[in-house]
């Protein structure tokens, strides 16, 4: 049941944010992709299995796991462009080879770096701080440049959803069962693996193409500081708050100084961006 459950929720997550992307463009959906979610059982779980200690300190290993993820959604964005004209099928299967390789690597290079850190947890604490401070900068600077983000256009069938949540379903468990064997610093970077977001870079891709999902590059990679700064609050809350209240309260602040600001910036670019866009040629009158 403890894979179960995580994967079920995990699925059910896929399914929503695909579907916000399709329905509400890359700019709202993205942020509303990268809410904490999967990391709120992963965290539960964790506190569940382990000492305050050691929950701080798979806590704050996801903040520079979800810089990794800001990575991997970069690739989606950047090496499209680059890839030879091919099928969609081939560039897709391309796409993901080369995105999850280097997830693969960087997640190797990162657990090496912080098991280093191991003993410290000021150490972590302070990379934690710095890696969540990082993703805001490059998820601004990947806004920064103008890149359509459109609404789905094409309808998608009950069989398709499901496919999406059964694939997030099954990589969300088998990251669980790799935090078990791992201790809590692989747990903290399992807990961030990204299901999800491969997911929906995958989905959109075959279902919409390849605008769609390059749009919500940019509102991914800034919104997923909501969840490093959740696992930063959950360090504390958790322990001094219990399971449940402590879940709330760091899932509120986390919202409340992340997600919101992004929302407010993005939306103001937005809208500048269309009070500066050239209207067409007027009527002429009779």
């Amino acid at each position: 049941m403890s894979l179960l459950l995580p994967g079920l929720f995990a699925g059910l997550v896929a399914v929503l944010v695909t579907v916000a992307i399709e329905r509400f463009g890359g700019r709202v959906g993205g942020l509303l992709g990268t809410l904490p979610t999967t990391i709120v059982p992963a965290s539960l779980g964790i506190f569940a299995e382990t000492d305050a200690e050691g929950l701080g300190h798979a806590m704050y290993a996801v903040p520079a796991g979800m810089l990794l993820n800001a990575g991997f959604l970069w690739l989606w964005r950047a090496v499209p462009p680059r890839l030879p004209s091919l099928p969609l099928g081939p560039r897709l299967a391309g796409m993901t080879v080369v995105s999850m390789g280097a997830w693969f690597a960087g997640a190797l290079g990162l657990v090496m770096t912080l098991s280093a850190l191991d003993g410290s947890t000021m150490g972590l604490r302070l990379a934690g701080w710095g890696a969540t401070a990082a993703i805001v900068v490059v998820g601004a600077v990947a806004c920064l440049r103008s890149v359509p983000a459109p609404k789905g256009s094409r309808p998608v069938g009950l069989g398709t959803l499901l496919a999406r949540g059964l694939l997030a379903g099954l990589a969300i468990a088998t990251a669980v069962w790799i935090s078990r064997v791992g201790g809590p610093l692989a747990a903290g970077v399992a807990s961030v693996f990204p299901a999800i977001f491969v997911t929906t870079m995958v989905s959109l891709w075959l279902a919409q193409g390849e605008a769609v999902p390059s749009g919500a590059v940019g509102p991914m990679m800034l919104g997923s500081a909501a969840v490093a700064t959740y696992a930063l609050f959950a360090a504390a809350a958790l322990p001094a708050l219990g399971p449940w209240l402590g879940t709330l309260v760091a899932w509120v602040a986390a919202v409340g100084t992340t997600t919101v600001p992004a929302w407010w910036w993005l939306g103001r670019r937005a809208a500048q961006a269309e009070a500066v866009r050239p209207r067409g040629p007027a009527s002429p009158s009779r």
